[in-house]
């Protein structure tokens, strides 16, 4: 039962019962129950947005952002296995295919410029990763505009080449011992620790570990200028003259297949791998020379190797260790 409240009536002297209108009455029960409405409400969208709240759908979205995440993660460990292929196919292109037809390298700063203007990824903004979606498509844009620049300075290359094909037949462009038949890459080109007096001297070739007998074969058109053992240190050794400055040393056989005078092709075996003359054990001592300065062979293997397997090389050619002559 309510309780009856009165007030005091200062001119009569009396207290009298305070009457409420059923309207008031009404009108404070129905904004009781919008403020209670509206009250809970607020508690319920509170609510909907804690991490202590989580319907069946938020989770199966928190799951397909889990494995976009991975996706993206993949992606990306993915395009750093292009990136190292990319970047030894644009170091060959600037050091062996420009040089070859005397064409200037390509800068990095063209190679890999962003792109200037407006913002093109504005539309991926404003989302909980959108930081994460926004690198990954810049790496696919760069990564696609500079193979775009590559395919078309080997389009510039290739018709260059198709005019000069007695040029190219002379460069010496393979490998000259195969990769069935290679044990290691002993030693690259560079200072390295000379095996009998161990100081650090130029080694100006690159050497191959194979076994005794493994077959070596000339890695451009030419003619044997030398088959003897008259150079103090290379043993049994092979020099080849290509022409358009191009020479190859071929050191330390256990034979001969091929003789001074002989004009040979690129692939044809002249010799056998060896250890005769200065030599720590069986294996081909291989230089280049252009215009009588040696070179780093490693810029010329492009004819018998692919991308991979030349980061795989380059890689086990640049470690410093001890060579074998």
């Amino acid at each position: 039962m309510a309780k009856v409240k009165y007030y005091y009536d200062s001119e009569n002297l009396a207290y009298r019962k305070i009457k409420v209108r059923k309207r008031k009455k009404f009108g404070v029960a129905v904004l009781f129950l919008v403020a209670s409405a509206l009250f809970g409400f607020i508690c319920f969208v509170v609510l909907l947005n804690t991490p202590y709240f989580e319907t069946p759908k938020d989770r199966l979205q928190a799951r397909e952002i889990d494995n976009l995440k991975l996706n993206f993660s993949i992606l990306n460990k993915k395009m750093d296995q292009i990136d190292d292929v990319v970047a030894a196919i644009e170091d060959r292109d600037n050091n062996l295919y420009r040089v070859y037809f005397n064409k200037s390298a390509i800068p990095d700063s063209v190679r890999k410029s962003g792109f200037s203007g407006k913002n093109r990824y504005r539309a991926l903004e404003g989302y909980d990763n959108s930081q994460l979606v926004i690198n990954t498509t810049k790496r696919v844009d760069v990564l696609s505009k500079e193979l775009a620049i590559q395919s078309k300075s080997l389009d510039a290359i290739l018709k260059l080449a198709e005019a000069k094909g007695d040029f190219l037949s002379a460069i010496p462009a393979i490998q000259p011992v195969r990769n069935e038949n290679l044990k290691q890459m002993a030693s690259g080109f560079g200072y390295r620790t000379d095996p009998f007096t161990k100081a650090r001297k130029m080694h100006e070739g690159m050497d191959f570990t194979a076994k005794t007998g493994s077959p070596i074969y000339a890695t451009g058109d030419g003619f044997v200028a030398k088959a003897d053992n008259t150079a103090s240190g290379y043993g049994n050794h092979i020099v080849i003259r290509h022409g358009f400055g191009y020479e190859t040393l071929y050191a330390h056989l256990s034979k001969y297949k091929a003789r001074a005078g002989q004009r040979v092709k690129r692939g044809d075996v002249i010799g056998y791998v060896g250890s005769t003359g200065r030599s720590e054990g069986p294996h081909l001592h291989y230089e280049v020379h252009k215009d009588k300065k040696v070179v780093n062979p490693l810029n010329f293997y492009y004819g018998n190797i692919s991308a991979v397997e030349y980061v795989v090389i380059a890689q086990l050619a640049n470690q410093e260790n001890q060579s074998l002559d």
